[in-house]
């Protein structure tokens, strides 16, 4: 079981829905439950941008913890043991890059880090990122250089449930690109995933890095 100050993401045994978006998510969900037990998919929890470390290499493991601001234990139910069970953890990116980096020396991990970055690109629709850069450059054209092309890449990652897999993403409507970019201020220019990561309510982070993010996106337009 997770230790208390543990963020936990779950599994779901059954048929899942999103108490925010609404979304149906089928069985083998992965969501988040607040205080009241509603259920929130990792996009409306913001931890959508968090990549997947399964169990198994402890010194990843806990170089990846150690360098990653936000990370949260993945369990699952298990119907044999009656009881939840680690299936790994979700870190930041530059979390795992930098505890891959420190175990470079392992070979296994070598090939791991070669693996996922083969899904990556075959998971990215080259084009349609393009477009969706060049439309976030059109929006904030004063956004700093290259980064509108991180931001699409994140948002259009096939298969995340992401904000740029919408169908108003995918027409390159203006809230929808303004959503990702928003949400990449939130995660890489204030301290939100720390407020979290600390055990604040998303919804008070939120509060409190409002004014900071409006800030950041009126510099940018």
């Amino acid at each position: 079981m997770q230790k208390s100050d543990e963020i936990a993401v779950f599994i779901s045994s059954g048929e899942a829905a999103c108490d925010e978006c609404k979304e149906k998510l089928g069985r083998k969900a992965w969501i988040t439950l607040d205080r009241q037990r509603k259920a929130y998919c990792l996009a409306c929890a913001d931890m959508d941008h968090l990549l997947f470390l399964p169990s198994g290499d402890t010194a990843l493991t806990r170089r990846a913890r150690k360098h990653s601001t936000l990370s949260a234990v993945v369990l699952k139910w298990s119907h044999t043991r009656k009881r939840y069970e680690r299936q790994g953890l979700l870190v930041e990116e530059e979390g795992l890059r930098k505890a891959e980096e420190e175990c470079l020396a392992d070979k296994d991990i070598r090939e791991r880090r070669r693996q996922r970055e083969e899904e990556r690109r075959t998971d990215l629709d080259r084009e349609y990122i393009r477009r969706f850069a060049q439309r976030i450059r059109e929006i904030f054209p004063k956004c700093p250089a290259g980064r509108e092309t991180q931001i699409a890449e994140h948002a259009c990652l096939k298969y995340s449930g992401r904000v740029g897999r919408s169908s108003a993403a995918k027409t390159l409507d203006v809230d929808a690109v303004r959503l990702a970019v928003t949400a990449h201020v939130r995660h890489r220019e204030t301290l939100y995933d720390s407020l979290l990561a600390s055990g604040e309510d998303r919804y008070e982070a939120r509060h409190h890095v409002r004014d900071a993010i409006e800030e950041i996106l009126e510099s940018w337009s």
